[in-house]
């Protein structure tokens, strides 16, 4: 190896791709016996899991049992929950919970002893532990913290995974699979590095970027998706994709996109400069919780009509309720009314959100504010076990990312949390279990070719085809033809190889994989359950139960 790539080698006893609660978690438990590298394409704090408002959910009350939140999460998935990994996140909820709290994380409290938990929709009982309304932002914190403390955790800001390498790819798709690491993007330099790694473990989170309107952060493109299905791995219910039924109608960031900045919608660049982070601003189901009311224009209820839990019925109900109201009257919008409660209470419980509310010119202490639903997280992801492994040798997938069981066809709330963490345990412990004993491959690994790739002058190309798939996925969600996509991938494909890399472009890339990924698998569930709904088979089936995997066939 010559000196020039042994310098963008990296060599790791554990890769972590994603630096939320999944991959951070992971990373302080392997860390006392490993060295781990964690990858992050923007700063650290930059996550799926910093924008989480409404909380964990965890049996931390004698109010409350195992048993009646397993019943909620399982009548929320709709069928398709794996019960015994139901049993055993939950069951385990209250142990991870004192392990956040040993890295620092601070819930908010009624007094010195007891939680102060909320109830959201699903939920039977109050089980949600919260910091106000900024849950995520505080359990990011806490975990950059104390990884901070940590010798043997190397944190890369700014790097973003291109690809997955294995056996497969260096030696031929005849042979057996197995992860070696990742090619990755350093976005400052623009070098592309070589990670090196014993396990290779992702945590990227979903991909709601894939649809015009999302409550996730501009990093939420689906990179560990598209990788691991470029590298032959399982891909499962990809079309149980949850609309948070609750998001700030802002007629400016509702807009058509090319409008306003000629550029994909909430993306960061030169063009997006003096756009809010928070555009599209969720507003937590722990209002519903705290018994916020939807309404129409008239003021007239709607849910009593659709859920016996009326507004706290679980998500896929809510938001295919506001959808059909929306439609059906014309209104752009439907309302959220809180205002029954004292304001000193709204803005102790809800800071956040009051502020936001305010300045976008509500007042949700004095009248119902406006509310749509927005593209907001994946049930479905990357096939793995119990133990968070992939069908792909020493390659794990953990959190959003992976396709763990937990949610089957539709996510309760606040489970999302605690799954993160949750599979982050297992696959932790699954690792420091077998990596030791995991032999070299005597692989060698070849550096990043680019090829006779060139620097683009057309990144135009790039917002034109990021701008269609997220609004060909808004509009149709994958129930219309697939050859549209299909020949925008390919189009995407030509570019890729012509053009160097840039994090636009491998962004581009995975959702293109993704979008296609959801199409196949929302077309292949003949029937409609929990989050997909098809006109077509408005009924669910019981033939149909069961997962839809797929997967890649290499060209």
């Amino acid at each position: 190896m010559s000196n020039e790539n042994k310098k963008m080698t990296i060599k790791t006893d554990v890769l972590i791709i994603g630096s939320g609660i999944a991959g951070l978690s992971s990373a302080l438990k392997l860390a006392d016996r490993f060295r781990v590298a964690v990858v992050t394409k923007r700063e650290a704090m930059e996550s799926n899991t910093r924008y989480a408002q409404g909380g964990i959910a965890s049996v931390m009350s004698s109010a409350d049992n195992f048993e009646s939140h397993m019943k909620d999460t399982l009548t929320a998935g709709a069928g398709l929950c794996r019960r015994n990994v139901v049993e055993k996140i939950i069951g385990d909820g209250p142990r991870l919970i004192r392990e956040l709290l040993k890295w620092g994380a601070k819930f908010s409290k009624k007094d010195r002893n007891e939680f102060d938990l909320g109830r959201e929709g699903g939920h039977s009982r109050r089980r949600v532990l919260h910091s106000a309304d900024t849950t995520g932002a505080m359990l990011e914190s806490a975990l950059l913290k104390s990884a901070a403390k940590t010798k043997k955790i190397r944190l890369f800001e700014f790097h973003t995974a291109i690809d997955l390498i294995t056996t497969r790819k260096i030696n031929g798709w005849g042979a057996g699979n197995r992860c070696l690491g990742a090619y990755v993007l350093d976005t400052k330099s623009g070098e592309i590095k070589v990670f090196e790694a014993g396990a290779t473990l992702l945590a990227t989170g979903g991909a709601g970027k894939a649809y015009l309107y999302t409550t996730n952060p501009d990093i939420a493109t689906g990179d560990g998706l598209a990788m691991a299905y470029r590298a032959g791995a399982g891909m499962a219910n990809l079309e149980f994709v949850q609309f948070h039924p609750t998001c700030l109608y802002n007629p400016g960031a509702w807009a058509p996109v090319t409008d306003r900045v000629g550029r994909q919608a909430g993306r960061a660049g030169a063009a997006g400069k003096g756009i809010p982070k928070e555009r599209i601003f969720l507003i937590s189901e722990a209002l519903r919780g705290e018994g916020a009311k939807l309404l129409l224009a008239d003021g007239e209820r709607f849910m009593e009509k659709c859920h016996p839990m009326k507004e706290l019925a679980p998500r896929d109900v809510v938001a295919r309720a506001i959808d059909s109201e929306m439609k059906r009257t014309g209104a752009p919008y439907v309302l959220l009314d809180i205002s029954h409660k004292k304001g000193a209470f709204i803005k102790k419980r809800f800071p956040h959100i009051y502020d936001t509310c305010k300045k976008s010119g509500y007042d949700p202490a004095r009248g119902p504010i406006p509310v749509v639903p927005a593209a907001h997280y994946f049930c479905g992801g990357v096939v793995v076990d119990g133990e968070g492994k992939t069908e792909i040798g020493s390659l794990y997938a953990i959190g959003e990312t992976a396709c763990t069981g937990l949610h089957g066809a539709n996510r309760l709330a606040s489970n999302s949390l605690l799954e993160g963490v949750a599979t982050a345990d297992y696959a932790s412990q699954a690792i420091i279990r077998d990596l030791p004993k995991t032999k070299k491959t005597g692989t060698a690994i070849p550096p990043w070719d680019p090829g006779k790739a060139v620097d683009s002058n057309e990144a135009v190309v790039i917002t034109q085809n990021w701008d269609e798939i997220r609004r060909f996925m808004w509009n149709y969600v994958g129930i219309v033809r697939t050859d549209k996509i299909r020949n925008l991938k390919e189009e995407i494909r030509e570019y890729y190889w012509n053009f160097k890399i840039t994090r636009d472009l491998v962004e581009l890339r995975n959702l293109a994989d993704v979008a296609e990924m959801i199409i196949d698998c929302a077309m292949a569930r003949k029937e409609s359950r929990g989050l997909h709904y098809n006109l077509d088979y408005p009924e669910p089936k019981e033939s149909e139960k069961k997962d839809t995997v797929i997967r890649h066939t290499p060209l």
